[in-house]
């Protein structure tokens, strides 16, 4: 019960903080809080539901952008119920798991670059990419002569 009640604090929190000031979607009601103050990049996050899914899911069920406690029990339930529907956290990762390998075995491009633990979507890496690369490794170089 415990890890459900934390699954569905961090699939309200992704759903409430979707909106960052491109409020586009006109199954949404105009008057949302548009301001930054209400996302929070350290909120716990579900593999799989992003802003357009969070979007997505409040639009079918009609629901207005809340904050977690201000949800009542039949929200939280028609909530879970929603997103039940969804492929997410394991289930996503277990059905992406294999694609990922079969790009390695057969050498492609995308493949190799997943091997060797670099972007893969055509991002240049001559100066950033730094959470996949790791830190910087100094390398000495030849010293010139006179």
């Amino acid at each position: 019960m415990a890890a459900l009640s934390a699954m569905m604090l961090a699939l309200v929190s992704s759903l409430s903080n979707f909106i960052r000031g491109e409020n586009t979607s006109s199954c949404l009601p105009t008057s949302l809080p548009l301001s930054l103050s209400n996302y929070s990049s350290t909120s716990p996050k579900i593999h799989g539901v992003g802003r357009s899914r969070s979007r997505q899911i409040l639009c079918d069920l009609g629901m207005e952008n809340k904050i977690t406690k201000d949800l009542s029990e039949d929200e939280l339930i028609q909530l879970r119920d929603e997103v039940s529907k969804y492929m997410i956290e394991g289930d996503l990762k277990r059905f992406n798991r294999p694609a990922i390998e079969r790009l390695k075995e057969i050498r492609c491009y995308r493949g190799i670059t997943h091997q060797m633990g670099l972007p893969c979507r055509g991002q240049r890496t001559k100066n950033n990419c730094r959470t996949l690369k790791g830190k910087k490794v100094a390398v000495t170089g030849k010293k010139k002569t006179k």
